[in-house]
């Protein structure tokens, strides 16, 4: 049977709605790619909100939202993402992580099938509010969707980061992104899938930000590069 929902909870769920009908409107989401947690405090009724599997973001429900405890025994809504282990080995590794979005977002992915800039950055710095709101951005090998030897490599790299960490790039399948919030990590998701779009569109490529640009963002900003 599964556990009353408690009040508080309703404002998160209806958040997570919002956002996923957001993405999939602007074309960041298709068809049942991509998924979206929350982690709940206790007023919330604790542990974790995550899209149900197969589901479309454009098309949730704000009582079909898997509810699943810190254990990761499920407690409500239909059948969690296959993704859960990854988001739950994110919200370990990155405390000050409250939500987790994945898409398979086209530019990003086409980035990933043309190759990539490096393995420990997907993009050079090119733009002051990727530098300013993304931050690096590793390149994570392909392995079958679900596959748990990915969350393991995703806390590594989150835990080994000289810089918080705050996105991935899963080769074929798309962006991992976590921030304070819904709101943060989708504005972060639309940045990091601009900056592929403008490198995928300009020929020659353009030079990145000098040494000396990247570190006043950091001097005036607190970028995480």
């Amino acid at each position: 049977m599964s556990d009353a929902v408690p009040p508080a909870q309703q404002a998160c769920r209806d958040e997570i709605v919002r956002v996923g009908a957001s993405l999939f409107l602007r074309g960041y989401a298709h068809s049942t790619a991509g998924n979206i947690s929350l982690r709940l405090d206790a007023s919330q009724g604790g542990g974790f909100l995550i899209t149900p599997t197969d589901a479309c973001l454009g098309h949730l429900r704000p009582e079909a939202l898997a509810w699943v405890g810190e254990d990761g025994h499920q407690r409500g809504g239909e059948r969690a993402s296959k993704t859960l282990a990854l988001h739950r080995q994110i919200y370990d590794a990155a405390p000050q992580a409250r939500c987790v979005l994945h898409t398979h977002s086209t530019h990003l992915v086409a980035l990933s099938l043309q190759g990539v800039w490096t393995e420990q950055d997907i993009l050079p710095p090119i733009t002051p509010y990727q530098v300013m709101k993304v931050g690096h951005v590793p390149h994570v090998a392909y392995r079958v969707p679900g596959d748990p030897a990915v969350a393991h490599e995703v806390a590594g790299l989150i835990a080994r980061a000289e810089q918080p960490l705050r996105a991935v790039m899963l080769e074929r399948l798309g962006p991992v992104v976590w921030h304070q919030g819904p709101a943060q990590a989708m504005a972060l998701l639309e940045e990091l899938e601009e900056t592929a779009r403008l490198w995928l569109l300009c020929s020659p490529r353009p030079a990145p930000l000098s040494d000396a640009r990247v570190d006043e963002l950091r001097q005036r900003f607190g970028a995480p590069w």
